[in-house]
């Protein structure tokens, strides 16, 4: 790599420039990916704290695309599932957005309950304690941040459409939609419903059994319902789908953009240099040897401007996170620094043209 390094020597400014612009790329691109992630958390970390196999929602005129907050399975629907996978391996859910109040506070909260013999802890989200109090009755568990933002604690009581809960306990960091949790009984969660204008009937049900797509298509015609596994379940939730498609979007263009600006000024940078490159072929260096060098020069513009964005992401993210969602982990920072390196590398690969093409000849002119 002796030319390109003679080169950067020789143009220290020109290649701190644009190191500086990979550097604030890789940063755009991190912050975007932290605070996607972040967002995706503060949607739907109730729901992957789930862990259901299938996700079943009603599929009113057999549409594909339901959600949590319209879903209403029938009893005949579920009884459907009950059926075919067992009753134990069924478990009723109940989400509620409405705004709970305590004291001189009223904040909004999801309101989340599962059916009777069911495990899901107290129902607010990831990280509930060991020995977190399920609730019941007219008892409720709220999620750190919905005490936090109520200013509640154990014992304390709220009120909830015009009827006072009881605080047994507070556990947990999820949230819905962007709103903190409330863990409550499946009873009080029924009658909350139905006094609000709902059904009463679970907004989904949670099948821990593996089944085929094929037998769950055969149950979804049968009951009206739809059974999305995996990642697809998150898409239940209409916000965060919206969410991290315009979030992915931006992300995506980004990183081309910053393949587009590796490119050309390597593209330039390797055109001015044509006259070098030429004089080189002609005292017999191998075109592969030409090669080697330019895609190290742009290897090493590239390792140091991502390098940096990424050291500053890991030191601010972590600060930030208290104020704003943002998650800093390798997902967020190594895997989206790693990939502009390569889509940099690629759009540099278009300035190999020139050597190549490069003519001996020139240098005799």
């Amino acid at each position: 790599m002796f030319l390109g390094w003679r080169d950067v020597l020789h143009a220290k400014g020109r290649f701190a420039i644009i190191t500086v612009v990979v550097m604030l790329m890789t940063l755009l691109v991190g912050f975007l990916t932290g605070l996607t992630g972040g967002l995706a958390g503060a949607n739907v970390d109730t729901v992957r704290s789930w862990k259901a196999d299938r996700l079943v929602m009603s599929a009113p005129n057999g549409s594909q695309d339901a959600s949590m907050s319209t879903s209403s399975i029938a009893p005949d629907a579920q009884q459907r599932w009950e059926d075919h996978v067992g009753r134990s391996n069924v478990t009723v859910v109940g989400v509620t957005q409405i705004a709970a109040a305590h004291d001189d506070v009223t904040t909004g909260v999801a309101l989340v309950a599962r059916g009777p013999g069911a495990d899901l802890g107290a129902g607010t989200g990831p990280n509930q304690a060991d020995d977190a109090v399920a609730p019941s009755g007219s008892n409720v568990t709220l999620s750190e941040d919905a005490a936090e933002e109520l200013g509640a604690e154990a014992g304390a009581t709220i009120t909830i459409a015009g009827h006072e809960f009881t605080v047994a306990d507070v556990t947990g960091t999820g949230h819905y939609s962007h709103v903190p949790v409330i863990g409550m009984s499946w009873s009080a969660w029924q009658e909350l419903s139905e006094r609000t204008g709902g059904t009463g009937h679970p907004n989904a049900l949670l099948v821990h059994a593996e089944i085929s797509d094929d037998e769950a298509a055969s149950i979804n015609a049968a009951a009206h319902t739809v059974s999305p596994a995996g990642f697809e379940q998150l898409l239940a939730v209409g916000s965060f789908r919206s969410e991290v498609g315009s979030l992915g979007m931006m992300i995506g263009m980004l990183m081309a953009i910053s393949a587009l600006v590796v490119g050309a000024f390597f593209t330039v940078w390797t055109l001015q240099r044509t006259r070098d490159i030429a004089v080189m072929r002609a005292l017999g260096s191998p075109v592969s040897a030409l090669l080697r060098d330019a895609i190290g020069q742009s290897l090493l513009v590239l390792a140091v401007g991502v390098g940096a964005g990424i050291g500053i992401i890991m030191l601010v993210g972590p600060a930030i996170s208290s104020s704003v969602p943002f998650v800093s982990n390798w997902l967020t920072t190594l895997a989206p620094g790693l990939l502009m390196t390569l889509l940099g590398l690629i759009g540099a690969a278009f300035a190999l043209r020139s050597v190549t093409k490069a003519d001996p000849m020139q240098a005799l002119n």
